[in-house]
């Protein structure tokens, strides 16, 4: 591999954002599958590709009505879930289904997809602008900084709402939040992984650091630093083979998972 493609402004801007998502996913992921809620951030990214097809049919900024629509979406479908006694994976399930539908209709009015749809399916980080990843450091900076304020209380309410409750901790309104803040991050991530494929930088290298962290903030690292290496080895691989950033990114995290397996399963791997 030429050390070339390193000089290259657009790889830099791809290779800041995409670390920088590869943190935020990995650091809320960390916190939605410990709650048992993995597939949410898939759900929050096929709600927000209703979002993208209204802002593309109305004129707007694709982005910023997606992310109007994830975080609306996601505090409604919790307020039901609560209200009426309905399961996590059913809620996704609604949530999912429900985004999808209504961004394949709005489409349809609009014409069929287009390039841009396919940008936002599949992602487009090779492509992104000074602007957008100024906007992205800025938005994952203010994320991560909410969660380190709040980094107690997000921690307690996961592991233990019950006596979270009991200790005085707002429960509902941390779970609202962090709901607000996977939303945000769903948005944000799109451009460098696409609707299709977000929830596996979610779910993906935090797995793979559970096997290996012996503690919370252990296993946040590993996950970063493995969701950082898939992203980065993802971008580069793809552009040196020219195939698609998004799959490559996913497939890295994939064999890095598969690889974690078979040495558990070797019994090579021990948290002790």
């Amino acid at each position: 591999m030429s050390f070339e493609i390193l000089t290259y402004g657009f790889m830099h801007r791809a290779i800041i954002a995409g670390s920088v998502i590869a943190i935020l996913c990995s650091v809320i992921g960390l916190f939605l599958v410990l709650r048992r809620y993995s597939l949410f951030g898939d759900a929050l990214a096929h709600s927000s590709f209703g979002g993208i097809a209204l802002g593309l049919f109305a004129g707007i900024y694709p982005l910023w009505t997606a992310y109007g629509v994830s975080i609306a979406s996601a505090l409604i479908i919790t307020k039901i879930k609560t209200r009426y006694n309905i399961s996590g994976d059913a809620s996704i399930a609604v949530l999912l289904s429900s985004g999808i539908a209504a961004g394949l209709v709005i489409i349809s009015f609009s014409g069929g997809f287009t390039l841009d749809i396919f940008s936002f399916l599949f992602g487009s980080i090779l492509l992104v602008s000074v602007d957008d990843t100024v906007a992205i450091v800025a938005l994952a900076g203010v994320i991560l900084m909410i969660i380190l304020l709040l980094f107690r209380q997000i921690l307690y309410s996961t592991f233990n709402e019950k006596q979270a409750k009991v200790s005085g901790i707002p429960v509902e309104k941390i779970n609202y939040l962090l709901i607000v803040l996977a939303g945000l991050t769903v948005v944000t991530s799109i451009q460098l992984v696409g609707v299709l494929l977000i929830s596996a930088l979610f779910v993906i290298p935090n797995v793979t650091a559970i096997m290996y962290g012996r503690s919370f903030k252990q296993t946040m690292l590993i996950s970063m630093s493995l969701s950082v290496f898939s992203v980065v080895a993802g971008i580069l691989i793809s552009y040196v083979f020219d195939i698609t950033p998004a799959g490559t990114i996913v497939l890295f995290s994939i064999a890095i998972l598969a690889v974690t397996m078979g040495i558990k399963s070797a019994g090579l791997l021990s948290k002790n």
